[in-house]
């Protein structure tokens, strides 16, 4: 498998085998359940889809329920899709935090906090105005945003206050730490995006 589903837990630190102290990432890594195994022949391209975080029957909705009763799966609250190397799966079976290795690097992918709306300074590192000479009014302001009588207009994309945060985003070669196959724990170093128990796409 390629990749695996999980849920940020929370930051920690842990000493390696050389006594020094590596700030790491509590990620709870499945297990997920292949939920549908998709192929050349019939779907054009090969994937693996997978479902993590049980949810109760009732919170299903009809089409859903009869997409996880097909294979043999309890509803999940999440599914993705995943590249495979060509090995034997199929619909039902059990993917843990096994498939990782300490030392390994990987991919992660997951919604970053929502800050809400924020000014230039916070959201694009304006430098704000001066400080001295009286001054005050303007430390926080994001400045001239354009010409007068021509255009009369604010371009589309200029870096102004607005909406921060909730954004995917990808960290690449991220290293695996430690594994804990037997409570599907990964210890992920340095931090991650999102809060507590926000759903992470960790791919090889």
């Amino acid at each position: 498998m390629a990749g695996l589903l999980g849920h940020k837990i929370g930051m920690t630190q842990i000493f390696d085998e050389n006594g020094i102290v590596v700030p790491v990432t509590v990620v709870q890594a499945g297990p997920c359940h292949v939920v549908q195994v998709k192929t050349k022949e019939k779907d054009g391209y090969e994937a693996v889809q997978l479902g993590f975080d049980e949810i109760s029957e009732k919170k299903a909705t009809k089409p859903r329920k009869g997409h996880f009763a097909k294979a043999n799966v309890a509803p999940k609250r999440y599914l993705r899709e995943f590249d495979f190397g060509g090995e034997e799966l199929k619909p039902g079976d059990e993917v843990k935090a096994d498939i990782f290795k300490p030392g390994e690097r990987v991919t992660v992918s997951g919604i970053s906090k929502g800050k809400g709306f924020q000014g230039t300074v916070k959201r694009h590192g304006f430098g704000g105005g001066p400080k001295t000479h009286g001054q005050s009014d303007r430390w926080r302001a994001p400045g001239s945003l354009g010409q007068s009588s021509y255009p009369s207009r604010v371009f589309k994309g200029l870096k102004m206050a607005g909406r921060m945060g909730t954004d995917r985003v990808t960290l690449k070669s991220v290293q695996v730490v430690r594994v804990d196959a037997e409570n599907n724990l990964l210890f992920l170093k340095g931090s991650l995006p999102g809060a507590k128990n926000t759903l992470l796409e960790i791919k090889k």
